[in-house]
């Protein structure tokens, strides 16, 4: 888990706030004195560069909120690999659990190692329950049988379940496309069809 830095986070965020006020009260000023009939380039030169200033501060306000926003992510999931994951017990169809990641800044969980598709699962037994299957963002919906992560990227690592000979995973052939990771199976993985209801676990990748 992260280490909360709500304080300084928000005193940072404050300060430039003011600090954005302050330039917007200049800025505008400039542009309300009164015209003249020749152009002044001092003053032209002045404004563009609080104009700079201005957009600075507003991309670092946009990168604080952000930072706010993966904070309590982190805070209410857990921290696995430099990316924080966020499990959603409601279960639904591939799709919409992907769109409900997207809309919340993330994707759906995509483990590329064992160790972190390990921890994954552990996290998995622990925030929504044992015996359970979540979808992960991994498809083969573009071509049959390459398996690709949400970026659209082939995926380096597998973890499919070969334990049975008669069903070594993936087995469902064009009927199922969708990647499940099974809590039950320790962490294995499983093609699905993608109309089925599971949970999932929405993945944010910290820069």
């Amino acid at each position: 888990m992260l280490e909360p830095h709500s304080t300084v986070v928000t005193m940072d965020f404050k300060g430039n706030c003011v600090l954005l006020g302050v330039l917007l009260l200049v800025s505008s000023a400039f542009q309300q004195a009164p015209p003249k009939k020749k152009r002044d380039p001092t003053k032209d030169v002045a404004i563009e560069g609080l104009q700079r200033q201005i957009d600075d501060i507003f991309q670092e306000l946009n990168l604080l909120k952000e930072h706010q926003a993966l904070q309590s992510v982190c805070l209410k999931g857990v921290k696995i690999h430099n990316k924080c994951y966020l499990s959603e017990p409601l279960k639904k169809r591939y799709h919409t659990a992907s769109d409900d990641c997207n809309a919340l800044g993330g994707i759906l969980g995509t483990p590329t190692s064992a160790d972190e598709n390990d921890q994954l699962n552990n996290y998995i037994r622990q925030s929504i329950a044992p015996d359970e299957q979540v979808w992960l963002g991994i498809s083969d919906m573009a071509t049959e049988g390459t398996w690709m992560d949400q970026s659209g990227s082939s995926i380096v690592y597998r973890n499919w379940d070969t334990s049975n000979y008669r069903a070594r995973q993936p087995d469902g052939g064009m009927s199922q496309n969708c990647v499940l990771l099974s809590e039950a199976a320790g962490g294995k993985w499983f093609d699905e069809n993608c109309r089925e209801e599971k949970a999932s676990v929405c993945q944010f990748n910290i820069v």
